[in-house]
């Protein structure tokens, strides 16, 4: 059901069957079916971070007892990669197996702009002996070669499925924290889901992080209160850069450049005049797409405080 020893929660508690992944029914019944087919596409799987892309990737493979070869696309980024590693495996046959061999990019949106165009040759080089399955935050970061090389497959959920969804990570974490010995405050877990829902990798590492002493309890909250935004928009106001780009830096482990973005959006009527409210949201707009570029986050979430500022008396 889950996988061997591991020291980070997320991967040993990580689902090795597409039956206990948390997604909705009409996702789980496409991935089975290509199982069940034997026969998994390429794939391009698009969605949020922590929503689930990667173990369902897994669970495939590890149901088919394919051999796969797996790389962190946000960590080796450029077409020596491609040309030494991935040749390497996809040009050899599998022992012990009679299938497809397949190949995981992770966060394939991170490659370079020189990568993607190669691994749009060897999807076709190597067709015949090797799979590719992509993983991506941003779809629009990948070239349209590759999508149309792919079988794309969104994570969105809905409306009507995001309750069952939260109800059942819920019962997979207290599963988890019960199997621990850790000690909780149910309320407290289900306001960290609530936070960063469908986040369920992010959910389950802050948990871990704030159970070092083997207890959950409403001092976690305290983390994730609107206090510190309270602090943002006082030093915002005071035109305090300097201040406000070390909140930047301080509260990045905590909320993600997304979440501060939607926090702020959230918040606006409370601390700006309706007069500046239209301008803010502009600017808010354009910054929060260009995350889908960004090398560096913090710089752009600083220069988005730094535009409001500029343009709030």
């Amino acid at each position: 059901m889950f996988q061997n020893e591991e020291f980070l929660l997320t991967e040993k508690y990580r689902p090795i069957t597409i039956k206990d992944t948390i997604l909705p029914d009409s996702l789980k019944k496409t991935f089975q079916g290509f199982v069940d087919q034997k026969n998994i596409p390429n794939l391009l799987l698009c969605g949020t971070s922590g929503i689930g892309k990667t173990t369902i990737a897994k669970a495939m493979l590890s149901e088919l007892n394919a051999d796969y070869f797996m790389i962190n696309a946000s960590l080796d980024r450029g077409i020596d990669v491609l040309r030494n590693e991935i040749t390497d495996y996809a040009s050899t046959v599998s022992f012990g197996y009679s299938g497809r061999k397949y190949v995981i990019l992770d966060e394939a949106d991170s490659l370079s702009p020189l990568a993607q165009p190669a691994l749009r040759a060897f999807i076709e080089q190597f067709s015949k002996n090797c799979g590719f399955i992509l993983t991506c935050n941003y779809k629009n970061k990948i070239i349209q070669p590759l999508h149309s090389r792919c079988t794309v497959i969104d994570f969105k959920i809905s409306k009507e499925d995001a309750p069952s969804l939260a109800a059942s990570f819920l019962k997979r974490v207290i599963f988890i924290l019960d199997n621990e010995n850790i000690t909780y405050d149910k309320k407290v877990i289900v306001e960290v889901i609530k936070k960063f829902f469908p986040d369920f990798r992010r959910a389950i590492n802050e948990l871990q992080r704030y159970s070092v002493n083997g207890v959950i309890d409403a001092s976690i909250i305290k983390s994730f209160s609107n206090e510190n935004f309270n602090e943002l928009f006082s030093l915002m106001k005071k035109k305090d850069f300097t201040s406000v780009r070390k909140w930047v830096v301080e509260n990045n482990s905590v909320w993600d450049s997304n979440m501060i973005y939607n926090e702020f959006y959230n918040n606006l009527s409370q601390y700006f005049e309706p007069t500046q409210i239209p301008s803010i949201v502009l600017v808010l707009a354009k910054y929060q797409y260009q995350e889908a570029f960004v090398v560096n986050s913090a710089i752009n979430v600083s220069a988005c405080f730094a535009e409001i500022m500029a343009c709030i008396s």
